[in-house]
């Protein structure tokens, strides 16, 4: 962990525990390098500190016993982020911000954020007047998805009442909303669907009339206030995360989501043990730094018997060597994706032992398992790839092998002009890095992406790893998101390519 305010307490302490990760998540996506995420992370989580500590001072000082109304703290240092991240565009730091970021600080949207309260978008406005332990209760469980169990032990509830808490805590943040929503300054023509929503959106069976649908469609902030207001329907997350962070706000709720169903949310590294994240799921036992220690020795030791080996049999016994050894080569293969120099060239020699190296985490072996005789990626070992050779009565053809990765291309949500879709791909090869093509049929366009980043021409997109999730291990997934635009339709994506190579979308 970079250089962070030294914690003056427990409380300053369990702090920097629980939120570093949040924060640093929301800067990747604000940022164009790690590099730049990890600075904007450090100088927003100082800010940030500094900011609780002057408010406890002050509330000290007024000996009223009574704290100011704040957000709770991992959305305060969201807005840090955001604070800080306007300030490195003022003082000429703009280049390392995402550039659509940069377009969103000089828009209308951002000076809601630091104009008139009364103006600020309702959800921020609702849960800064909540008490804070219902507040922190309301954003762990919706916008950091973390699971009942793991939320009641972070808060030190009773498990058993902690869902019927949080649906208390959901009703007030609505009423909340309600009041603020009637203080804000507004015309006739919205004041006078107010009653109407608010009606409209406190029951799950209540039919939109098609007037006020009409008018949702055309004003932001009544629609604000419909998302707020509206708990039925799993809306919540998506309002709280918009309107309290602003820029990134669904990319952020997506990538929290994710790594909770991973289990890595939480400053700990034993967090999914400790908050109950792999509840329902059997422990697997933890390895310590001298576990690991000693797998590497016992790799590093395999991995210099087996450069040893003489290569020079025939090469039906080289053959067989390999398929009595494919499940050791596999696991091999497997914790090593930094080193996948052979997953993309190709040796020129054309005699096996060129082709393995003796390495145990080649592609050769781990390939041996996964592709079947006659795929055109062989010829390192030497078979022909010419499409009328054969050998061994089996005719090599690349048209009859069987894709390396597989894509599923999911739209997670999707509203009149806009959609989130998530693209999940696994690869049979190990991956250096990676570049995922597609083509929109019905001309949609992508408008902010996470965990990577893309290009757009015309109908094509190209999706490019991020620096901390370019390396794939063999029969290794990796996952990006974004958010698009469409019109008139939005059919799935089509046409993968993995690093120029064709893949096959999962049906």
């Amino acid at each position: 962990m970079p250089d962070l305010p030294t914690p003056q307490n427990a409380a300053e302490a369990a702090l920097l525990s629980e939120c570093w990760d949040a924060v640093l998540s929301y800067a990747d996506l604000c940022t164009s390098g790690s590099a730049s995420a990890t600075l904007l992370a450090t100088e927003a989580f100082t800010h940030g500190i500094d900011e609780l500590r002057a408010a406890t001072a002050a509330s000290k000082s007024t000996g009223t016993g009574r704290r100011a109304l704040r957000l709770p703290r991992i959305p305060l240092l969201l807005a840090s982020v955001r604070t800080v991240a306007a300030a490195w565009e003022t003082n000429g730091l703009g280049h390392r911000l995402d550039p659509e970021l940069r377009l969103w600080l000089h828009s209308d949207k951002a000076a809601r954020y630091v104009g008139p309260p009364l103006h600020r978008p309702l959800a921020l406005r609702g849960l800064r007047d909540m008490q804070e332990p219902d507040a922190v209760l309301l954003w762990l469980a919706e916008v950091e998805s973390l699971p009942m169990s793991a939320v009641a032990r972070r808060l030190g509830l009773d498990p058993a009442a902690a869902s019927s808490e949080l649906a208390q805590v959901r009703a007030l943040f609505r009423d909340r909303c309600h009041r603020n929503h009637l203080d804000t300054p507004m015309n006739a023509y919205c004041r006078s669907y107010a009653r109407l929503l608010d009606a409209v959106t406190r029951s799950p069976s209540a039919e939109t009339p098609d007037d006020l649908s009409r008018h949702l469609a055309r004003c932001v902030e009544c629609a604000e206030a419909a998302a707020c207001l509206r708990l039925h329907g799993g809306g919540l997350p998506a309002a709280l995360s918009s309107g309290v962070i602003g820029w990134g706000g669904l990319a952020y709720l997506e990538r929290r989501r994710r790594a909770a169903e991973a289990g890595m949310i939480g400053g700990r590294t034993d967090v999914a043990v400790d908050t109950g994240l792999n509840e329902g799921k059997p422990v697997r036992p933890r390895i310590g730094r001298t576990g690991i220690l000693v797998t590497a020795v016992l790799v590093s030791a395999l991995a210099l018997t087996v450069s040893l080996m003489p290569f020079g049999g025939s090469k039906g016994d080289d053959a067989n060597a390999a398929q009595g050894e494919s499940t050791d080569g596999q696991s091999l293969a497997d914790p090593g994706p930094s080193i996948p120099s052979g997953s993309t060239t190709k040796s020129g020699s054309g005699s096996e032992s060129g082709s393995g190296s003796g390495t145990p985490g080649s592609p050769a072996v781990a390939d041996s398992t996964s592709r079947p005789a006659g795929n055109s990626d062989q010829e390192a070992q030497g078979e022909s790839s010419s499409p009328a050779g054969k050998q061994g009565g089996v005719t090599s053809s690349p048209k009859s092998a069987a894709p390396d990765c597989r894509v599923k291309y999911e739209i997670v949500s999707e509203w009149p002009d806009g959609f989130q879709a998530t693209v999940t791909v696994t690869s049979t090869k190990a991956l250096a890095t990676w570049n995922l093509g597609w083509t929109f049929k019905d001309g949609q366009r992508v408008g902010q992406m996470w965990d990577g980043t893309f290009t757009q021409d015309d109908s094509h997109v190209t999706a490019t790893a991020a620096d901390y999730n370019k390396t794939v291990a063999a029969n290794g997934t990796f996952t990006f998101g974004f958010l698009g635009s469409w019109t008139g339709s939005n059919s799935a994506a089509r046409n993968f390519t993995l690093n120029t190579a064709s893949c096959q979308a999962a049906g």
